[in-house]
């Protein structure tokens, strides 16, 4: 309650306001400057009128000086963490990041996430879209050895090498997990818009249509005689055909793979590349297969899915290649680029031309116009494409230039400063620069993925923070950085000295939930989502409701189960963008 002091005073000052007006009319009543009977009565209806007047606003007046209080500040301590039994429980008490390396030890497996129109998220649910992290129920325990997800389909190598299929455009009827090729010790798989192409430990390459209604039918010919050829080991009847290019060399074979929509690329172990069409929809048209003139009219006899070397990257020893839904990239020892295909969103790194939207020739990307006027000499470490998007990650040099006036002292001569490039289309977000581009011009620079760097206790030096690995979908992409990490916390070291990973930012468009982090904006810049789990291991550790970051687990050599009494494998986690799906797996 108001002290009787401000409660007087308020009443005064509301007195005298109200009073003042009625005085001075009754001072000029009078004719002499005295106040009249009349006056004086006056004055005292006035007097009494102030009086009612005050002892009415009095109560009104109290309690507003009675709300104007502070309100009572309770302090709540903060209740004591609870006491650790040993030291695995402390180090999950006091980090996240540990918690999350010791479960995807402990529980392996497969989170998915995104449009599941196709029920490839969530196989078992009819939701048309899974807005967070959820295991697929059919994986958990298992390691894979590779994984790709459309939105219609999705399609795993196991631990032992035989094909899973999944999803609706695999089988209406029962799109659940299937194990379909068998016995074929697939080792990477890449797809088209309705076949797979999976590539074996032998460097055999198979191209297997994704409806189990087509793996059943007989009539296909296979490309390697033309003739079919079903497989026959007994264990599998699932139809498939070879695409084995002609010429190899003495043990020369086939170390890569990577498909587009209608289109495929394949490495081999001398560096040549050889290109071929992975759809029976439609013949490559765009000139992602990178040779000139070749078209469904002019194809040499023989099979419509021949491998055709590119010719033009004859003599170049390519190390990496990649895909986007129709066009190519091939990256060679000495970090040059080639690009070649649809460019209608500067995805080939150059200006789109609009009466010449397709380049049917590789042709060289100038990354050192990049650079010019620095002091740093480029070259090209990876290479990544999806959907219209292509990325690049650069290992920049420090030089003294020639073509600048900067005078570098003399310890940075020689220190490296790695970047990441992104061109294409950017209306979702895909290129991560933080702006939203409809078609580019030439590469733009990541800036949230470059000129990172960070402290390294073991060599007591600083070093930059490279990509690991990038995935792109079909409009948005995943980076693993290549931070420090650490996965020997053991009984033998300190409490304090905890697991953690690698560092994992999702950008691009969410219109399906696919960056996983619970809402539909799209993101134009790299963007950290939560635990895998949503936070619930954090919860039951004394963490509920904080934000703690999704860190991907670096391969490790470890004892799987609970207290890792399991069988011992070398594992890792992997991540993989598709066609608006998204998921992270335990990978072999």
């Amino acid at each position: 309650m108001a002290s009787p002091m401000i409660s007087r005073v308020a009443l005064r000052r509301t007195t005298r306001l109200r009073a003042s007006p009625t005085s001075q009319w009754v001072r000029h009543a009078s004719s002499n400057g005295q106040p009249s009977s009349r006056g004086r009565m006056f004055g005292l209806v006035a007097a009494a009128t102030a009086v009612a007047a005050a002892a009415w606003a009095y109560p009104m007046l109290s309690s507003k000086v009675e709300a104007e209080k502070p309100e009572k500040i309770e302090i709540v301590f903060e209740k004591p963490r609870e006491k650790p039994v040993s030291k695995e429980d402390n180090r999950d008490l006091v980090s996240s990041q540990h918690l999350q390396v010791k479960k995807s030890w402990e529980n392996p497996g497969v989170h998915a996430w995104g449009s599941n129109s196709g029920k490839v998220a969530a196989p078992d649910s009819n939701e048309t879209v899974i807005k967070m992290p959820r295991r697929i129920k059919y994986f958990d325990g298992q390691l894979l050895r590779d994984l790709k997800l459309d939105r219609e389909f999705g399609a795993a190598i196991t631990e032992n090498g035989d094909l899973v299929q999944w999803g609706i455009a695999f089988s209406k009827t029962n799109p659940t997990p299937t194990v379909t090729l068998k016995g074929k010790d697939l080792a990477k798989l890449s797809v088209s818009r309705d076949r797979i192409i999976a590539l074996t430990s032998g460097g055999s390459v198979y191209s297997i249509p994704v409806a189990s209604d087509d793996q059943a039918i007989k009539s296909e010919k296979d490309s390697s005689n033309s003739s079919w050829v079903p497989f026959l080991s007994g264990e599998s009847s699932v139809s498939y055909r070879s695409l084995k290019p002609e010429n190899l060399a003495w043990n020369e074979k086939i170390t890569d793979i990577s498909s587009g929509l209608e289109h495929c690329l394949m490495l081999t172990s001398k560096g040549r590349v050889f290109a071929a069409a992975s759809s029976t929809s439609d013949f490559p048209s765009k000139g992602q297969l990178g040779i000139p003139g070749l078209t469904w009219q002019t194809k040499p006899d023989g099979p419509y899915d021949q491998p055709h070397e590119v010719g033009t990257l004859k003599g170049f020893n390519i190390e990496k290649i990649a895909t986007g839904d129709f066009h190519s990239l091939a990256l060679d020892s000495e970090g040059r680029v080639f690009a070649f295909g649809d460019n209608s969103s500067g995805q080939l790194g150059m200006a789109p031309d609009p009466e010449f939207p397709c380049i049917d020739s590789p042709s060289l990307l100038p990354f050192a116009k990049l650079y010019s006027g620095t002091n740093l000499l480029p070259k090209v470490t990876n290479i990544a494409a999806g959907g219209l998007n292509s990325y690049f990650t650069v290992d920049a040099t420090k030089i003294q230039g020639k073509d600048t006036t900067e005078v570098m002292p003399a310890r940075d001569m020689g220190r490296t400063v790695a970047d990441t490039w992104a061109c294409g289309e950017g209306i979702y977000g895909a290129l991560g620069t933080g702006k939203w581009t409809h078609v580019s011009s030439a590469p733009a620079k990541i800036k949230a993925l470059s000129n990172l760097s960070e402290y390294d206790e073991a060599t007591n030096s600083v070093v930059p923070i490279r990509l690991a690995s990038l995935s792109v979908g079909s409009t948005h992409a995943a980076a693993v950085m290549d931070n420090v990490t650490r996965v020997d916390a053991s009984n033998s070291s300190s409490e304090h000295d905890t697991n953690y990973g690698a560092d994992i930012v999702w950008w691009g468009g969410n219109e399906h939930y696919q960056l996983g982090t619970g809402k539909r904006s799209n993101a134009n810049a790299p963007l950290y989502i939560g635990p895998l789990d949503g936070g619930k291991a954090d919860a039951r550790m004394g963490r509920k409701g904080e934000f703690n970051r999704f860190q991907i687990t670096p391969r490790k050599t470890v004892r799987l189960g609970e207290n890792g009494k399991g069988r011992q494998v070398s594992i890792e986690q992997r991540v993989e963008c598709g066609r608006y799906v998204t998921s992270v797996y335990s990978a072999t």
